[in-house]
């Protein structure tokens, strides 16, 4: 029979015995990958008060079923592994075996987000070039669905193929490539989710605009009944009713993130925020999809969830990369390299309130992106950088893996001198002065600045003024950008000022 064979079941000469079945948490099937160089956690259901043993790679470990009927042993750090190896699960009272085969262990990643973590390896011609040359990426994909309530499993299984996802296989590509061990990628995104879609719900507890949206949720019947309906209706859903689940709040947390702990792995690429830029200061009534966090409070609202994932793994070093998000101008096209427009700058701000926290990277695409199309194809770079990312700041690899950070400012005269880090090699892609900076003074009149490399410096001048104080870098929604590092990589941006947006949302 051609279909995915998640165990073999081997059955004991005592199974006449009326027991509730042993069973492994739905993360564990053939051609999985386990993560290296970490404990590893092995969990599943069976009779309370049952001794079950996990045997893998010359280990054998027990644990008691609880009176919940769950077990779990955590089997000690393994070395990464292309050859394939065997668990075999058992129970004291001699139910049939589980043996789940073609088990690799290397580095594990969830990628989640929404349509530009979803989008596909096909189209984008070079990155499904690769596709002929890569060797040892499995892929474990979370069912597209939605829960009410926190949900211990989830459909599907692990296959030995690529992630459909051109940022998702790319990154796979390039890091199993540098740290010459198997990838195994957990992909699980929707289209247009918002960042709360993917919260569980006792986060209302430290974020209070979810607070805000969980309880107009629950007091909502119409929309649960819609939900359920849907739910309980024929697949597949059509476009409109799919739309409608993945707008929603917390239950993709539930049905497609929930199930996922505690699996082993190195942390979660984060591809999301688009759903959260259709308003400046969030929680506005209409549409009823865009009531979220917006711009200006999703940093402290990725924060709080990086936290709160952190502690569903119970991995104080789980690691987070964040795509910060391309260039995008399709409604202020008239302003795309306006500094002061309510443009997707004052959401890669937030994005990089991220490197608040410890065990956090964010992957700049500044230089990437597409005006008027919100689904860009130039993924490989992200898919690079997200690589080169993670081979600095889990792998340990001694490598330069993003582009110049704007550390000081110096006041000089009418001249401001600025310092980054990461910045050897300092240049622009093109050979000419560098672009996208904008300086201005306490007038918060901001004027384009005439910029000059000098070592690793940038000075900036305007015949237009003759104090400047501060400066915007590529702060805008579609800036033109080249001020590259020697490595290639671009320049993040950035702005000195705190001068806030005008709020004119209603």
């Amino acid at each position: 029979m051609n279909r995915v064979k998640f165990c073999i079941v081997f059955v004991a000469l005592s199974a006449w015995v009326v027991q509730a079945e042993l069973k492994m948490g739905s993360m564990f099937t053939d051609h999985m990958v386990l993560q290296r160089d970490m404990p590893v956690p092995v969990w599943g259901t069976a009779d309370p008060g049952e001794t079950i043993t996990v045997e893998f790679s010359g280990q054998k470990k027990t644990a008691v079923a609880d009176s919940s009927n769950h077990w779990n042993v955590v089997l000690d750090p393994m070395p990464g592994s292309f050859q394939p190896l065997e668990m075999i699960v058992s129970s004291s009272s001699n139910d049939p075996k589980i043996q789940c085969s073609n088990i690799l262990v290397g580095e594990v990643w969830i990628c989640s987000g929404q349509s530009n973590m979803k989008f596909p390896v096909k189209s984008v011609p070079e990155i499904q070039a690769l596709e002929s040359s890569a060797k040892n990426i499995r892929t474990f994909e979370v069912p597209r669905t939605v829960a009410f309530t926190e949900q211990d499993s989830c459909e599907g299984a692990w296959t030995n193929a690529i992630p459909n996802s051109a940022v998702a296989f790319s990154f796979a590509y390039f890091l199993e490539e540098a740290a010459e061990v198997p990838v195994g990628i957990i992909l699980t995104c929707w289209g247009s989710s918002s960042i709360e879609a993917w919260m569980p719900r006792d986060m209302t507890a430290t974020v209070p605009h979810f607070k805000t949206m969980m309880e107009e949720f629950d007091a909502d019947t119409a929309t649960y009944e819609k939900i359920q309906s849907i739910l309980d209706g024929p697949r597949p859903w059509s476009g409109k009713d799919d739309v409608f689940l993945r707008r929603q709040s917390n239950i993709l947390y539930n049905a497609m993130l929930a199930p996922l702990a505690p699996y082993a792995c190195r942390g979660l690429v984060w591809y999301q925020g688009e759903r959260n830029t259709q308003s400046m200061f969030g929680m506005i009534k209409e549409p009823w999809f865009s009531r979220n966090s917006g711009m200006l409070k999703y940093g402290d609202t990725l924060k709080q969830w990086m936290l709160r994932l952190r502690q569903e793994w119970n991995r104080d070093d789980f690691q987070f990369l964040v795509v910060l998000l391309p260039g995008y101008a399709k409604d202020i096209l008239d302003e795309a390299e306006s500094p002061t427009a309510a443009s997707w700058a004052w959401m890669r701000e937030s994005q990089l309130q991220a490197l608040e926290l410890p065990k956090t990277s964010v992957a700049n695409t500044i230089d990437l992106g597409d005006a008027k199309n919100v689904h860009p194809k130039d993924k490989l770079p992200v898919g690079q950088r997200l690589a080169l990312l993670a081979q600095r700041d889990t792998l340990g690899m001694d490598i330069e893996a993003q582009g110049p950070v704007f550390q000081t400012l110096e006041m000089r005269g009418n001249t401001l001198v600025l310092s980054f880090d990461h910045a050897e090699g300092l240049k622009t892609i093109d050979g000419e002065a560098p672009s996208a900076f904008w300086i201005s003074d306490d007038s918060g009149k901001w004027v384009s600045a005439d910029a000059t490399i000098e070592g690793e410096t940038v000075v900036l001048e305007s015949a237009e003024l003759k104090k400047p104080r501060y400066v915007r870098y590529a702060f805008a929604g579609m800036p033109q950008v080249n001020l590259i590092n020697g490595a290639g990589l671009p320049a993040y941006p950035f702005r000195t000022d705190r001068f806030e947006p005008l709020n004119t949302e209603k």
